[in-house]
């Protein structure tokens, strides 16, 4: 903590209330703050004393046009390597690109949630930080909502997903776990989508970005003078999504006595607010999500067992990607389209080499990483295909990258695109198949025909039309 505490954060931004809070959530992880008001300020500042103790700098964009990008571009000129973050109320894919090629380390929409601010910072800030190409990226592109946006044919997947289609239509508490980036939020509005509450009210509240003195109010509401500072009534979250449904992310990070206290509300289902004398019965669906398995957490102490009976009436567990490798060709190719349809973007096809690479990595940022390197590679390209190049720091993070050792599960050892992204003749494809089959099986050309499911003649026929010998 000593030396978080060392840390100075310059924060670029002219609007008081914005910089205090700001200033308060930082401070929560011992940062210091710098506040200026203007780019020309913030320029100076770097030659000062001040200026050259700075770790990170966040930049709140205020005016539109290429303004800031253009103070991006200059403070990076300046300080090459210092993490810079932009804080903007506009949602465009077009100006996190722009942001992104003027050197910008991540990029947040407003209003930002205290942990997501907190998560950029570390990113960016750690002492031994990943490449940039393998950071996260807060704001990316808009999800969609629906089941079929979720891509893999892996079974542990399809079985969750499945698991969540038929659970969606019910009424009683859903449990899910998975580790962060495995697509738990994404699942959750497909699932209140499709489900009998979709037009009710729904909120998500991650435990870990509510301060730890305010998520009881939060989540049960309180009455006016409850406690010093209640100065009016509120309405909690419970009690607000009367009829619909209450996400609570990260739900292994609440506190053990109001982990008790939630515990008793929804066996009972009556919410009673701080202060209030009586309390309200309410009819919520609550949907809790945990990057930890929480029957571990209970078996440790760490999580009230009466609480995970209450809310795991429905258990979904993601698998990290890592455990999904099959399905990164396909995730690849979703991603690549979607990013070609923002704005400054275009479709991008990538190479197989490229892509056995992807598929070497175990990702432990899972699928919102891999999101995040290809939308970082595809801002920089400035050909028509990523290829094995495109990703620089991650094939030396790997070391020699052998394609013949680290084979894609999906097509091992054949080549589906030329080194421009365009496909093979289908005749090539086609013959480095059975060659591959016949290595596989050692010559054992029944057995070849067997498992590509043709004849012997058949076969033969096609060692001859294809010019490919019996030992190829």
């Amino acid at each position: 903590m000593a030396e978080d505490t060392a840390r100075l954060l310059m924060l670029i931004d002219d609007e008081p209330a914005q910089s205090r809070l700001i200033t308060a959530l930082a401070a929560r992880e011992g940062w210091r703050v710098l506040v200026v008001n203007d780019a020309e300020t913030a320029v100076a500042t770097l030659g000062t004393r001040q200026g050259m103790q700075l770790s990170a700098i966040i930049l709140d964009q205020w005016v539109p046009g290429d303004a800031a990008c253009e103070l991006i571009a200059e403070l990076k000129s300046r300080r090459p390597a210092m993490p810079i973050l932009m804080l903007t109320t506009s949602a465009s894919p077009l100006l996190a690109v722009e942001a992104m090629r003027a050197g910008a380390t991540d990029y947040l929409v407003k209003p930002v949630a205290p942990d997501r601010l907190m998560t950029a910072l570390r990113s960016a800030t750690r002492l031994e930080p990943p490449k940039d190409e393998l950071q996260p990226l807060t704001e990316k592109m808009p999800a969609k909502l629906d089941f079929d946006a979720m891509i893999g044919t892996a079974p542990s997947f399809r079985a969750a997903l499945a698991n969540a289609a038929k659970t969606a239509r019910g009424h009683g508490p859903v449990l899910i776990e998975g580790e962060s980036g495995t697509g738990k939020e994404m699942l959750v509005r497909a699932m209140h989508l499709a489900s009998t509450r979709a037009k009710a009210p729904l909120r998500i509240i991650n435990i870990g970005g509510v301060p730890a003195n305010s998520i009881e109010s939060a989540l049960f509401g309180h009455e006016q003078n409850a406690f010093p500072g209640a100065f009016d009534r509120q309405i909690g979250a419970l009690q607000h999504c009367d009829g619909g449904t209450l996400v609570l992310d990260e739900i292994d990070r609440l506190a053990a006595p109001l982990q008790e206290v939630l515990a008793e509300a929804l066996t009972s289902g009556i919410v009673r607010p701080v202060g209030a004398k009586h309390g309200f019965r309410v009819d919520v669906r609550l949907i809790a999500a945990s990057n930890l398995p929480l029957a571990d957490l209970v078996a440790t102490g760490h999580f009230d067992e009466g609480l995970l009976k209450a809310i795991s009436a429905s258990k979904i567990v993601l698998p990290p990607l890592r455990e999904r490798q099959g399905d990164i060709s396909a995730l690849t190719r979703h991603f690549l389209t979607r990013i070609g349809e923002q704005p400054g973007l275009r479709t991008l096809s990538i190479t197989d080499q490229a892509l056995s690479l992807l598929a070497a990595f175990d990702w432990p940022g899972n699928v919102r990483q891999l999101q995040a390197v290809l939308f970082r590679a595809a801002v920089f390209c400035d050909g028509e295909t990523l290829t094995a190049d495109s990703f620089p720091q991650l094939s030396e993070m790997l070391g020699e990258f052998d394609e013949a050792i680290n084979p894609m599960q999906e097509g091992v050892g054949v080549m589906l695109y030329t080194a421009d992204g365009n496909l093979r003749p289908l005749e090539d494809i086609e013959a480095d198949v059975i060659r591959l089959a016949i290595g596989h099986y050692r010559g054992r050309m029944t057995e070849v025909a067997r498992r590509l499911g043709i004849g012997r003649s058949t076969l033969y026929r096609k060692l001859g039309d294809l010019g490919i010998g019996d030992a190829a």
